[in-house]
């Protein structure tokens, strides 16, 4: 562990290491701290929705052809239930090889800590840090390593740590439903369609993974609760009798979890010599599965603006501004993106209803409007 570096990765997941990845060959002297002492352990497999920019991204860093595990996503079919309209998105229409990517979120991890083993950047495991400080010209990043309290300064923190320990105020707002999670198979093969239905619970995506798909089913709390109890078979009916006929019955369920989801961001991710990105500067509701790619694409430009700045300038407040002004489109934009199809699509209303039915057709008959809706969910609000 280095006392000083010039910058300093609070938490060593996906965008903390791809941001670390990305600096590995600049003139910046990079150090991570990351709270697990195995990063080669994955506690459970986790599926995670990549967007084709992120593949990009992925590529660039170097660590895409690692990969194995990889799904993908050539088609999205978008509809409600008890209501008209439904719209339809083709990779082929907006030239692409596939508009995502579905993952395992613990290879993904391992193929990424993998390639940054294979450059100069100190990784520190078993570091939990307990606060970030900051002051003229500095900041300060306090860690608990091996029961001791180590101090380390450096000329840029950058707390990726998913919102674990930043310790930043935040605006939160609870959604009143739970994801539940599911891996289930159907009896048709998905010919790599992923399917998102809004129902007045919430929505239900499938995203196809392997030969069967992943499950992102959102309900209230109790109902998660009582879906997770239920024995396979009823579950699977229970399923079936929300989803539709559309991949026909299912055949199977394993892995089934779930988590309370939030909206939560922190409103100033920056302050002189310190940065949040990633999911410690925002959470997302599941729906349309823009927050790792959010995450991602803050990793990247933030290297970008750090490979670009002065020395003397890393850190300082106009550098992070600018970085900020950069991120700020994309960011908000993703947020009430997806705030808003939640808030409009999470209820019985019949005039929504009816309302949510004309917009899908208008959307399914302007492919001008499908392009442009396609483009936002691929690369972002600046796509």
């Amino acid at each position: 562990m280095r006392e000083h570096s010039d910058i300093v990765i609070v938490g060593g997941g996906p965008v903390g290491t791809a941001l670390a990845l990305a600096l590995a060959d600049s003139a910046s002297q990079v150090q991570v701290l990351e709270t697990r002492t195995d990063l080669g352990r994955v506690a459970h497999k986790r599926t995670l929705a990549l967007s084709y920019g992120s593949r990009l991204i992925l590529e660039r860093l170097g660590v895409w052809a690692a990969l194995r595990e990889v799904t993908e996503i050539c088609d999205i079919h978008i509809s409600q239930a008890g209501g008209f309209g439904m719209t339809r998105l083709h990779a082929v229409d907006e030239g692409l090889p596939a508009l995502g990517y579905v993952v395992d979120y613990g290879e993904l991890d391992s193929a990424l800590h993998a390639a940054l083993r294979r450059t100069a950047v100190d990784v520190v495991t078993g570091a939990t840090v307990r606060s970030t400080a900051h002051y003229a010209g500095y900041a300060c990043v306090q860690a608990e390593i091996k029961g001791a309290i180590r101090q380390i300064t450096t000329r840029l923190a950058v707390v990726a740590d998913g919102g674990a320990g930043s310790g930043i105020a935040r605006e939160t707002h609870d959604y009143a439903q739970h994801a539940l999670l599911a891996n289930v198979s159907a009896e048709l093969p998905h010919r790599g369609w992923a399917y998102e239905r809004f129902t007045a619970d919430g929505p239900v995506a499938l995203l196809p993974q392997g030969k069967g798909y992943a499950l992102v089913w959102t309900a209230t709390a109790e109902r998660a609760g009582a879906l997770l109890d239920l024995p396979d078979a009823a579950f699977l009916q229970e399923l079936h009798a929300h989803f539709g006929d559309r991949v026909g019955r299912f055949s199977s369920v394993a892995a089934r979890t779930s988590f309370p989801l939030n909206l939560s961001y922190v409103r100033e991710p920056i302050a002189p010599h310190r940065v949040i990105i990633g999911n410690a500067a925002h959470i997302l509701h599941p729906v349309a599965g823009q927050g790792f790619n959010l995450g991602l694409r803050d990793a990247w430009e933030l290297a970008e603006r750090i490979r670009d700045c002065r020395r003397e300038d890393l850190g300082v407040l106009s550098m992070l501004k600018n970085f900020q002004s950069g991120r700020q489109l994309d960011v908000s934009g993703s947020i009430f993106f997806t705030d808003l199809l939640v808030r409009l699509f999470s209820n019985a209303s019949p005039l929504l209803q009816r309302s949510r039915g004309l917009g899908l057709l208008a959307l399914q008959q302007m492919p001008p409007l499908r392009h442009l809706v396609a483009r936002r969910m691929v690369f972002g609000a600046r796509g």
